[in-house]
């Protein structure tokens, strides 16, 4: 299959190495000169939970106009840089291209629908992953855990199932679901129980797990989201979300979210779609979200001191 990954950051470079060592012919699109440079002239090495390899047959460019038509695009960025990746893939799509998107948060799907038609889009979940970059064509990951898959529109397909596969001969654990928003909102709540509060205690997840006042704060964000979701019908997989979100941090204890990571790097976070999303939701359903509200004013005045520098 031919493959394009847009947004080749953590774990768009793993996708992209692992679909390309098992065969694919896979393009990592990024704006990133100098990982690009390395792929292209080293390959990417990627080590961790899937082993440790170098991958030489990774395409690498900054153009989607590069690598043409393809059957899948899958992209990988940031949530804020979801509508971009949309429109700069559009001119490309051929009927029976597929779009799968997997970010962290809320609303990538909406994203999309600004820029081109939603009936060939994927929604995709990435659970226990804990991606790193450690330099320009070298990622890292914690686990490799699952990767759920979805029509945006609901149902299980014929498609859904053969992008499935492409994944499961790469080596991910892949399922496909019926009700992908559901699996969005199981990741959303453990999302915001982690992201923020490790992001402004700078700790892991095990560490924030073991102060019991950080923890009670982390868990007040765990109900707010709970809440929301029960008031918007979503059919959570759990009854208690407290031991469900305990249960996700217990197999990580050492990562660091991708949040707590963007500002080790001094760089702003997807803090709008993540716990920033919550006060927009509690708003809009009058249900109060002190917890996540607070939050996320720590980290959006932290990222200001970081624009503040850059210029």
């Amino acid at each position: 299959m031919k493959v394009a990954v847009i947004g080749a950051g953590a774990m768009g470079s793993i996708y992209a190495g692992l679909l390309a060592d098992a065969g694919n012919d896979v393009w990592a699109i990024d704006l990133w000169r100098e990982h690009l440079d390395s792929i292209r002239t080293s390959g990417l090495r990627v080590e961790g939970a899937s082993g440790d390899r170098l991958v030489k047959s990774l395409h690498a460019t900054d153009d989607p106009a590069d690598a043409d038509h393809c059957d899948l695009y899958i992209i990988a960025t940031k949530a804020a840089g979801v509508g971009a990746a949309a429109r700069s893939i559009a001119p490309l799509l051929q009927p029976q291209s597929l779009v799968l998107t997997i970010q962290n948060g809320l609303g990538s799907g909406e994203r999309i629908a600004e820029h081109l038609p939603v009936a060939n889009v994927l929604l995709g979940v990435a659970d226990g992953f804990g991606a790193s970059m450690k330099g320009p064509g070298h990622v890292h990951h914690n686990a490799m855990n699952l990767i759920r898959i979805g029509e945006m529109q609901g149902g299980l397909s014929e498609r859904l199932e053969t992008v499935a596969s492409i994944w499961r001969d790469a080596g991910f654990n892949v399922r496909a679901f019926a009700d992908i928003n559901q699996l969005i909102w199981e990741k959303f709540i453990c999302n915001c129980t982690f992201s923020a509060p490790c992001t402004v205690f700078n700790c892991t997840l095990g560490e924030l797990m073991s102060e019991p006042r950080r923890w009670k704060i982390a868990l007040g964000c765990t109900e707010e989201v709970f809440a929301l979701g029960q008031a918007m019908g979503i059919a959570f997989a759990f009854e208690d979300p407290i031991a469900y979100v305990t249960a996700f941090g217990t197999k990580m204890p050492d990562a660091r979210p991708s949040m707590l990571l963007d500002h080790h790097a001094f760089r702003p976070s997807e803090i709008d779609a993540i716990n920033g999303m919550v006060p927009v939701l509690g708003e809009q359903l009058g249900i109060a979200t002190p917890y996540n509200e607070v939050l996320t004013e720590i980290v959006r005045a932290r990222e200001a001191t970081f624009v503040l520098q850059s210029q």
